[in-house]
């Protein structure tokens, strides 16, 4: 093979090198760039997932508070009732001790 025809050949071999490098090269700055594309939106998924999540404990702790809140009032409203029931039961009781007092004090003078 005469001298001139190698040396295309060399620079046809170098050449075809180059743009496999390159084409390797894109590959690669794609493949990045995709990869890092999909990193951003697994990133904002697990946002929205955590912010779904952080929502349902608020509503669930929400729920929870407010049952407790209708026990306390439903207890305290029972305790009410129990505690007038024993007051008036104790007004019938004051009364009658005030009138045998009155009575005492009545009966004392005369």
């Amino acid at each position: 093979m005469p001298r001139p025809e190698v040396l295309d050949r060399i620079k046809e071999a170098e050449a075809d090198a180059d743009e496999i490098l390159e084409e390797a090269r894109r590959e690669k700055d794609e493949r990045i760039a995709e990869a890092r594309e999909r990193a951003t939106e697994i990133r904002e998924e697990a946002q929205e997932e955590a912010a779904e999540l952080e929502e349902e404990r608020l509503e669930e702790a929400r729920a929870e508070i407010e049952a407790e809140r209708e026990e306390i009032i439903r207890e305290g409203e029972e305790e009410r009732a129990a505690l007038t029931e024993d007051a008036e039961e104790n007004v019938a009781e004051a009364v009658e001790y005030a009138v045998d007092r009155f009575e005492e004090a009545v009966h004392a003078q005369t």
